[in-house]
């Protein structure tokens, strides 16, 4: 998982939106409970912004080099599969460099 001490190399922002309240946001919830202090640890500069909005669908956005971002839907996935997903925005940000 050398990846997630990368977040600051490969990507500008990462930005998880979710609902306070909501069943369908309750893993990313878990997810941001779990894991943002870990994160913030291995890129403690790197900006992680966790936008809470009441009846919002959670999601993942990255935002690379040159404005470019790429949004990942988070509903009905599990803790496992958004780390997954946020292993493939980073992992798409080196790529973005070449």
């Amino acid at each position: 998982m050398a990846w997630r001490g990368q977040l600051s190399q490969n990507l500008k922002e990462l930005r998880i939106l979710l609902c306070q309240t909501s069943p369908s946001s309750s893993t990313a919830r878990a997810f941001v409970e779990r894991n943002y202090k870990d994160l913030k640890t291995l890129n403690p500069k790197f900006p992680i912004l966790v936008r809470e909005c009441s009846g919002i669908e959670p999601q993942l956005w990255a935002r690379y080099d040159m404005g470019v971002e790429r949004g990942i839907r988070l509903e009905g996935l599990t803790e496992t599969q958004i780390f997954k997903a946020l292993e493939d925005l980073v992992k798409t940000g080196a790529s973005l460099k070449v």
